[in-house]
Parts: C-alpha cells; sequence; structure tokens
C-alpha cells in the first residue's frame, strides 16, 4: 500500500511471496471525502485553507476476517492529524465493498500533546492492540513530531477504536494493561499552571510556558550552565507519583539524532520551599532524553519541586513541559451541567458546544461517537467553556458527553446527548 496526494488516491498492489514483485497493476483503494467527514478538512481549523487535505501513511490490519485500512489525514502539521480506517471485505477494495468509519480511528485534538496520524496497529505478546501515531511539536520544523502509543481494539461489532483520553498522561505497559480495564493508574496533572520561579529567562520564553499544558510553547533559561533551574509550586501538600520532563530545543546546534549526547539534572522536593530533598538524581546519566519520564518507587508528599540542570546536549536548558503526575488530595470537579450542541443544516460536518463551566475544574474530556454505546474518540479542552467542533460525518447522527477535571480526578460523564 502506498500513496501521498491531495489530488490522487491511497493505493495497493499485491505482492508475489517469494518475488516481492507486483502481480498487476496497483488499484485504488481510498480518496479523501472531506465533503462529507470533516475531520478529514485540510488546516488547523479544518476549513481547507489554501490546499486540499493529504492521505497518506497507510497501514493493514487483518481481524475477524474484515481488513482495516488505515491512512494518515488531513496534513503532518495539524492538531487533527488523525489516522481513519475504510473497513473491507479483501485486501484490495477496488472490486469490493468497503466502508469508511466515520470519526477517525486514532484522534487527539487537546491536551499537552496534540496529533494522532500517520500511524501503524499492532498486538503485544498478551495479543493486545496498540495504535501507534505521530504527534505534532511543528515549531522548530514543519514536520517535527514525537510518537504516542495507545490502546487499540475492535468491539463486538467490528468497530476498530483507539483510546487517547488522557493519552498523554501516565498509560498502563503492556505487561499491566487490563481488558475492559483502564488504560492508566489515573494519576492527575497536579501542576497545571501553578506558580512557577525559574533561575533565569531568556528573553520571552517566560517561565510559565513550562506549566501550560502546550508542547509548542517553552520556558528557556540564559544558559546550560550546570545550576540553572525551574521550580514548581503545586499550592498544598499533594501526593507526587511520577514527573514528565520535557525539554525544547533552544539555540541547538545540530539536527536529528545523534550518537552520544545525554542530558543531565536532579530534582528535588520540599514542603516549606526552604529544606530539600533529593528526589530524583540523573547526574550520572549519559543517554538523550528529551522526554524523561521518572515514576517513583513510592509516591511522596510535597509542595515543591525543583528540577536542577547540570549537563544540555546542545543549546540552552529550556522546558517545554515540567509536569508533575498524583493527586492534590482535594475535591474531584463537579458534573458539568448544561451541555448544548449546535448543529445546523448550514454545515453539518461542524457544531457549536458549550457548557456551564465549572468551578474547580481546568480541563474538559468531550466524548464523541455516531452511537450511544461508542463514543471512542475525545478531546480535551483546557480553560474554555465551548468548543468549535468540525469533525463530523454530515450525514449521520451523533452522541455527546463530557467530564470535568482538575488535580484531584474526574467528575462523573454527563448522560449521553444525542444531536441530529
Amino acid at each position: 500500500y502506498n500513496g501521498s496526494s491531495n489530488n490522487y488516491p491511497m493505493y495497493g498492489v499485491e505482492l508475489d511471496r517469494k518475488t516481492f514483485q507486483p502481480k498487476g497493476s496497483r488499484m485504488p483503494m481510498y480518496l479523501l471525502e472531506s465533503w462529507r467527514y470533516g475531520w478529514q478538512r485540510f488546516g488547523e481549523y479544518m476549513d481547507n485553507t489554501f490546499l486540499d487535505p493529504f492521505a497518506e501513511g497507510a497501514w493493514m490490519t487483518k481481524h475477524n476476517g474484515k481488513y482495516y485500512f488505515q491512512y494518515g489525514a488531513p496534513g503532518t502539521e495539524f492538531s487533527g492529524y488523525s489516522d481513519g480506517v475504510v473497513v473491507g471485505t479483501k485486501p484490495l477494495f477496488y472490486d469490493s465493498q468497503f466502508t469508511p468509519q466515520s470519526d477517525p480511528l486514532s484522534y487527539k485534538g487537546g491536551g499537552f500533546s496534540r496529533g494522532a496520524g500517520h500511524g501503524a496497529t499492532f498486538q503485544d505478546n498478551s495479543k493486545n492492540y496498540w495504535h501507534i501515531s505521530t504527534s505534532i511539536i511543528c515549531v522548530k520544523n514543519t514536520w517535527e513530531r514525537r510518537m504516542g502509543i495507545w490502546p487499540t481494539g475492535f468491539d463486538k461489532d467490528d468497530v476498530m477504536w483507539t483510546n487517547t483520553a488522557f493519552g498523554d498522561y501516565p498509560l498502563y505497559l503492556p505487561s499491566e494493561r487490563k481488558e475492559n480495564g483502564p488504560a492508566g493508574p489515573g494519576w492527575m496533572l497536579i501542576n497545571y499552571k501553578k506558580p512557577i520561579t525559574v533561575s533565569s529567562t531568556l528573553g520571552a520564553f517566560h517561565a510559565n510556558n513550562a506549566v501550560d499544558e502546550s508542547i509548542k510553547t517553552y520556558w528557556s533559561a540564559k544558559t546550560a550552565n550546570n545550576g540553572e533551574w525551574i521550580q514548581t509550586d503545586l499550592g498544598s501538600l499533594a501526593t507526587v507519583n511520577a514527573i514528565q520532563i520535557n525539554y525544547a530545543d533552544q539555540d541547538a546546534e545540530f539536527i536529528g539524532k545523534q550518537i552520544g549526547i545525554y542530558h543531565q539534572y536532579k530534582i528535588l522536593s520540599s514542603t516549606d520551599g526552604k529544606n530539600w530533598t533529593m528526589l530524583v538524581d540523573k547526574s550520572q546519566n549519559k543517554t538523550d532524553v528529551p522526554h524523561d519520564y521518572i515514576e517513583l518507587e513510592k509516591p511522596v508528599k510535597t509542595r515543591y519541586i525543583k528540577m536542577v540542570n547540570i549537563h544540555m546536549p546542545t543549546g540552552k536548558f529550556a522546558i517545554s513541559g515540567l509536569r508533575v503526575f498524583g493527586n492534590g488530595n482535594g475535591e474531584k470537579p463537579s458534573e458539568v451541567k448544561n451541555l448544548i450542541v449546535l448543529r445546523t443544516e448550514k454545515d453539518k460536518r461542524s457544531a457549536y458546544i458549550k457548557w456551564q463551566p465549572v468551578d474547580n475544574a481546568f480541563a474538559y474530556n468531550l466524548y464523541y461517537g455516531t452511537a450511544p454505546d461508542k463514543l471512542y474518540n475525545c478531546i480535551m479542552i483546557h480553560d474554555f467553556n465551548e468548543y468549535w467542533f468540525k469533525a463530523m460525518d454530515s450525514q449521520k447522527a451523533y452522541y455527546f458527553s463530557i467530564e470535568a477535571i482538575n488535580e484531584n480526578g474526574v467528575s462523573a460523564k454527563t448522560k449521553v446527548k444525542k444531536v441530529d
């Protein structure tokens, strides 16, 4: 299977198993239908701005006698970059019936790391399915990306799904994943937009960028010297289970993967901001860890987390996300009220969605799908109580539910709402 175009379809051809030579000519598999499927529209705001959408990154999975043809669309550099799936009865679709699933197989339109396109599906040793695809940074270079891996599977009706809800929070490894169980341990982000202090600041790369849940923005120190630091105040004593450190590139002197480069740092904790205890010691680390994740052997109760730089492989000491996971030990947010979805005949691919804000929530998960028991896609929305949703199948009814999020946990989901 191959293809990467905003004008021509994806293609497939059968190969000889011994010679790997084509048996006949390649035949068309699927051409995007953005006139119907809103999520296939090109652009950050799904409006087909200046170009038509691209399809690329073909992958095929066979399950229960059916063929699930996966493709990335509408463009690498967008938050809405997703993998769609078309289901057929044969590995080549040109002379057989096939049906596109209305919504993306993998979609991650919100959160710290966005995008879930140009991927592949595989099984682990326990036969659990996983989907791996690319997420965007696209700051220093349009094609600057990272990888995300999420639980995937097939429901009783053979609908293929991927769970990206809390998809950039800690998730269980294959050995811990349980069938129909939670995707992760439920540790919450406990320092979203909390107070930050730093050793120095380069230009407009302000400290708050390190806790704003955007991989595109970052804080940078003036140097990469040993002793530059960044400190987050959790606001009160909280339980810390894990920390993720996301470095950013500022004044990097090389591009791409290199041999022999490494990051070194220490992480300290304090209950009062004066007396410090070593929490993580990476002062002897000799590996490249641009997105390091540290899961503590035992959770600690603390208020302040301080990261001290020792060595950078290149450029300044810069952080796009100092993310602390655990629990704030307070009240979970209340259930969301008055979810409203306005969808009109003007363009049924799109809707304006609004809800009553929850006082103690900093984000919301909006779930949607084309059946009340198949709300497989999720968008995490920070700060706002509205969303311009442009990813629907114009020819189907939709179902929605929403939950509120804070550092203490997640509210109950709202009753599923149907919108014609």
